[in-house]
């Protein structure tokens, strides 16, 4: 946790007192949810081939995602430690969009995006040596028509490429392009931070 946090990790969760959590994350969005909480934690990744069977539809897909990478810490894992992975998707059109792999796919997930209403799922996996625990949320959202221009004025200042579906919804994009949300909106940044609050509690 940075210095000048509010601490409220030991009166919130007085149950991990003697557990070290380790977000194993790379967003900075995920990071800086977590710390919202006040409860200390290390940031720890390691590399996972982030491919999932074609079969999996829906929440499945993040779920078997944030699993896998809980999965990757298997054999470091320490005694007292508690792993929190994640992974988000955007689902549209009865399929996933993931993190585009350039401009041209970025460009293209948001056409896709633009004047519907599609679902984003955000999968968490709680893993220590003895036990796992995941879950999810869905957050349905709703954009407004978006033309080519400003798509590409967006894909060209802020580079969503690690994001799924090709947007942030705390950016531009999300400023504009957003007309309707239904669900949590932290959920869309990548992190259900009050299902999670509550299995924090709950561990």
């Amino acid at each position: 946790m940075r210095p000048g946090r509010p601490n409220f990790g030991a009166m919130l969760f007085p149950n991990l007192r003697d557990t070290r959590l380790v977000l194993a994350s790379k967003s900075p969005r995920r990071v800086q949810l977590l710390e919202g909480l006040g409860v200390p934690f290390d940031v720890r990744t390691r590399e996972v081939n982030e491919q999932f069977p074609p079969h999996l539809r829906g929440e499945e897909i993040p779920l078997y995602l944030a699993k896998l990478k809980a999965d990757a810490f298997a054999d470091t894992m320490q005694d007292d430690e508690l792993v929190i992975t994640a992974d988000t998707v955007v689902w549209v059109n009865d399929h996933v969009l993931n993190k585009p792999a350039d401009e041209n796919e970025a460009m293209d997930m948001l056409r896709e995006l633009s004047g519907r209403t599609h679902t984003v799922y955000t999968a968490v996996c709680l893993s220590s040596r003895s036990r796992t625990h995941s879950f999810f949320d869905a957050t349905h959202v709703s954009f407004v028509p978006l033309g080519d221009e400003l798509i590409r004025h967006y894909v060209d200042t802020c580079r969503p490429f690690d994001k799924a579906g090709a947007y942030g919804a705390q950016e531009m994009i999300g400023y504009i392009a957003i007309d309707r949300i239904e669900g949590s909106y932290f959920n869309v940044m990548g992190l259900p931070i009050h299902k999670l609050f509550a299995a924090l509690r709950e561990w």
